[in-house]
């Protein structure tokens, strides 16, 4: 039953890494009752078989046929969001150095995105309502999503929280990993990562996720996205 505030209707956050993407959308979804889906980790675990299968990520024949084999599948409960491969729980190794080195030219090849496009639609199509986060949401996978947000931040504090996450003590490693990431989902042929023509454009790098999170809050109630209930009458269950 849909509770007070619940969300209907599609949030679409885009954006690079280090935005704060996954932590504002779980906890957006979380809040208003919604599903949630990442579709960055659907992308991991794709190329997670490529790598176990020993396919070269730059043979994109042989990765996307790599691809179509795999059983791929992400839960959408904001809080327990698992993502299996072939049946197992996959969850904790997809964000590994080694996967997180391959999944951009294993998500650049056009076959693979039409694959997990396709899944991903489906899944979108079966909720009322849903947070979902990547890079190419409000442009693709859900154009006519009512609300559709960009994330941006300075480079420079986007290597910072990636740092941060990854428990990574050399920052210019991983700012050169950032911008490396940002050239290719930039300029590839498939999907490339721009914002929207209608999406709004939030710059995160001063803001903390409370910040972040209160100004999605805001746009979701601007757009009208939110399900009231009428509270029962007194005396009444």
């Amino acid at each position: 039953m849909l509770q007070v505030g619940a969300l209907r209707g599609v949030v679409a956050l885009d954006g690079p890494s280090g935005t704060g993407k996954s932590t504002v959308a779980q906890r957006l979804a979380a809040d208003l009752g919604a599903h949630y889906l990442d579709t960055g980790a659907m992308y991991r675990a794709a190329a997670l078989g490529v790598l176990r299968d020993g396919v070269d990520p730059a043979d994109p024949a042989a990765v996307s046929a790599t691809v179509e084999r795999l059983s791929i599948d992400v839960g959408t409960d904001p809080g327990a969001a698992a993502v299996t491969l072939d049946g197992l729980d996959v969850s904790a190794e997809i964000r590994s150095a080694p996967v997180t080195s391959v999944v951009s030219p294993v998500s650049a090849v056009p076959e693979v995105r039409t694959l997990l496009v396709a899944q991903q639609r489906e899944i979108i199509g079966t909720a009322a309502g849903i947070v979902v986060e990547g890079r190419d949401i409000g442009t693709v996978v859900a154009p006519d999503a009512p609300l559709k947000v960009f994330l941006t931040a300075t480079p420079a504090q986007r290597a910072q929280r990636r740092a941060s996450q990854d428990g990574v003590s050399d920052l210019d490693v991983v700012r050169r990993s950032v911008e490396w990431r940002d050239r290719l989902d930039s300029t590839r042929a498939a999907s490339p990562l721009r914002p929207a023509d209608d999406a709004v454009e939030l710059d995160t790098t001063e803001l903390d996720a409370t910040e972040v999170l209160a100004a999605l809050h805001e746009l979701v109630a601007q757009r009208g996205l939110l399900v009231v209930v009428p509270s029962a009458p007194r005396g009444r269950p």
